[in-house]
């Protein structure tokens, strides 16, 4: 009993006479009050659990020097990995940001609903009996009057309105997504 009282009263002194060395020495590397403590505490802790195990001319100081340098370098090391991914992180967000505006700065909503609607008129349209297609077509693309068209067509000018109302339908029918865009477009443009 008396010979663990007496290694706990050598290691309190020990404690005492070095802690505050030690500190100092694990706060130049690590930068941190806490962490240095932290360190310190689990070097001595480690010490005195293996105290039993040291050769008797150990230099005690030096071991647990060795022991909080040891400490010190896993801890930064730690810091060292975790910073590296951070900044791979960081790294990866900024590429993926970058893209994002580089992607919008050349995204022309215009020409981008100006294919899709393209698009849609195209498959209604060849899904159209030829004489409505032509009929349209003549109309809306190449500006003939209905008189013109019932004339190319070899139909009467009802005959051309009924064709154009037909198609006229169908594409509302087709382009109803797109109402809503139209609507508020025209109103912002409308009310700037």
């Amino acid at each position: 009993m008396t010979v663990i009282k007496d290694d706990l009263l050598l290691f309190n002194k020990f404690f005492a006479e070095y802690q505050h060395s030690f500190i100092r020495f694990a706060r130049t590397y690590i930068r941190d009050d806490v962490a240095a403590e932290d360190i310190v505490v689990e070097a001595m802790m480690y010490y005195w659990e293996n105290r039993q195990r040291l050769p008797g001319d150990t230099n005690l100081p030096a071991y647990v020097l060795t022991i909080i340098k040891h400490k010190c370098l896993n801890h930064l090391r730690h810091l060292q990995a975790k910073e590296e991914a951070l900044n791979d992180l960081t790294a990866h967000s900024q590429w993926e940001l970058t893209t994002r505006i580089t992607t919008l700065e050349a995204c022309e909503p215009n020409e981008l609903f100006d294919t899709e609607i393209r698009t849609i008129i195209d498959k209604v349209l060849l899904k159209l009996p030829d004489k409505t297609r032509r009929a349209f077509l003549l109309s809306r693309y190449e500006n003939k009057s209905h008189r013109e068209i019932a004339a190319i067509l070899n139909i009467s000018t009802k005959g051309v309105e009924f064709h154009i109302t037909k198609v006229t339908n169908i594409l509302r029918l087709a382009l109803k997504d797109y109402l809503f865009l139209f609507i508020l477009v025209f109103y912002l443009l409308v009310n700037r």
